[in-house]
């Protein structure tokens, strides 16, 4: 069997012309004719050529990996005990599922509390407002995407570095004005922010307070590659600092473009080069001037490497380093790079801990992690905190939480405009009747949660379900207080998953 989808994606729209009879090696139809008009990614690609790389429906869309694994965290079940309680005393009206504590605090030298042991991990796109804003009601960490600056319209750079931004602020102010004492707003930056002195600017023009230096994602490990449509888009791309190819200012290759010839313009994010000698200064650096709180971000490279960052972390005294594995997505990576790439989230969780127990036996000074990589569920993340005890600390939930976010706004402008679903108007026909959660909003917020959107909302209450779930298996452990949540909490259902339980299944 091939664990890879054939050649059709719901990111490209794309499909095989007869879908029941695949050659799975190939992931072509067995029968290729001579009138096809290439429905398939053969067929888009015969069109666009390299631009089928990336998804052509990107707008409005998040996609995904397609790609069917061969062991994920749907391998493993969740124990259960049914003597005595860690964390609570053995009374059964005081050791209940209500009285699981879910908090708990990252970072080093600045601690970070958390209402839930949750991240919404970087984006910059779609329902941005709610996504930030629900984030800081649920009291969970969130990051704002790489290339943020490119956002704004009125992005102004001198001397290569930016000095006018105002887009970036409101980012950050769509958490800031809910914050509640839990959870923080990060700004992720890569090599190409890093060189146009977006964290100066963030910190000392935007107050940021955290930065997230970004080594790579799930879905996408190099950098992105964007076609520029034209000569005026290629000079604004350089003039922001990017790296564009063909060089849109040199004018030969303005003369051949005019002339219809030549390479099309493209910009291209520049692979981070970093390593200790840079980061460590760089991040002293930024410490200076005000920075309170450093994240890196990772995905499931070579083991090295996954090594290599965590004692980098170590040495500059990183908050919390979050691990991407296979099985994400983002609104714009390569489509091959989606399905093919990187380690498993789980095979990955496996050989951090791995590392991380070798490392702490060299009393190397930890940082925290957190995992995330196609998580969206409660029994999932609670299994990511068992498999990774006792050194994961938080799970990331990232489309999961931007589809929170979209679906409860458009329930709101649908409520708004008196036309609810019949599905939805089993639950009533007022935003008090839809929306149960804004009880405890106003309870945080005061009246003032009334104008609350819709979209914020959803994102709290698709948190406030996922932290109702972890307390349920957290009691069914025994275990009143998530720190306690250990790697027994969880069983291996097959012989895969015994192997990645066990730190086996590599090697």
């Amino acid at each position: 069997m091939s664990f890879s989808p054939v050649l059709g994606s719901a990111f490209n729209r794309t499909k095989l012309r007869d879908p029941a009879h695949p050659c799975t090696f190939s992931g072509m139809c067995s029968m290729c004719t001579a009138d096809c008009v290439g429905t398939c990614e053969i067929g888009l690609s015969a069109v666009r050529g390299a631009d089928a790389v990336y998804p052509t429906t990107t707008g409005d869309n998040q996609v995904a990996s397609e790609k069917t694994y061969p062991v994920d965290y749907s391998h493993f079940n969740i124990n259960g005990r049914v003597f005595g309680a860690v964390g609570a005393e053995a009374d059964s009206d005081k050791a209940t599922i209500h009285d699981v504590n879910l908090e708990t605090v990252i970072g080093t030298i600045n601690p970070v509390k958390l209402k839930l042991p949750v991240v919404l991990p970087a984006l910059i796109k779609l329902n941005w407002q709610d996504y930030f804003g629900g984030a800081a009601m649920a009291g969970v960490l969130t990051v704002i995407g790489e290339g943020a600056v490119t956002k704004d319209p009125t992005l102004r750079l001198e001397n290569g570095k930016v000095v006018h931004c105002p887009k970036l602020g409101e980012f950050l102010d769509a958490f800031r004005k809910y914050y509640r004492g839990y959870g923080q707003i990060i700004l992720q930056v890569n090599v190409d922010d890093d060189r146009i002195g977006v964290p100066e600017y963030a910190i000392k023009e935007c107050g940021a307070e955290a930065i997230e230096f970004k080594f790579g994602q799930s879905a996408k490990g190099t950098q992105p590659v964007n076609r520029l449509a034209t000569l005026e888009a290629a000079l604004k791309a350089q003039e922001q600092g990017l790296l564009v190819i063909p060089d849109p200012s040199d004018p030969k290759v303005v003369e051949r473009y005019n002339a219809g010839f030549g390479e099309n313009f493209r910009s291209y994010g520049r692979l981070p080069m970093w390593d200790e000698n840079y980061l460590v200064p760089r991040i002293n650096e930024l410490r200076a001037m005000g920075l309170k709180n450093v994240y890196f971000k990772m995905a499931g490279y070579d083991p090295a490497d996954l090594e290599h960052v965590l004692r980098i972390a170590s040495e500059a005294q990183v908050d919390l380093v979050m691990f991407d594995g296979a099985g994400g997505g983002s609104g714009y990576s390569p489509c091959k790079m989606m399905n093919e790439w990187c380690l498993p989230t789980v095979a990955m969780e496996s050989y951090l801990t791995e590392i991380m127990t070798r490392l702490e036996k060299e009393d190397v000074k930890l940082p925290h992690i957190a995992i995330t990589g196609g998580f969206t569920m409660e029994d999932q993340v609670y299994k990511a905190l068992a498999l990774g005890a006792p050194y994961v600390k938080a799970v990331g939930l990232c489309r999961s939480s931007m589809a929170a976010a979209m679906s409860a706004k458009k329930v709101g402008e649908l409520l708004e405009a008196g036309n609810l679903p019949a599905e939805l108007q089993r639950f009533g026909a007022t935003k008090d009747e839809l929306f149960p959660d804004l009880r405890e909003l106003r309870e945080l917020y005061g009246n003032e949660a009334n104008d609350f959107s819709t979209g914020a909302i959803g994102v709290y209450s698709y948190l406030n379900r996922i932290a109702f779930g972890l307390k349920h298996f957290a009691a069914l452990n025994r275990k009143f207080d998530v720190k306690y949540i250990e790697k027994n909490d969880i069983f291996p259902l097959t012989r895969d998953a015994k192997d990645i339980f066990d730190g086996k299944w590599m090697k």
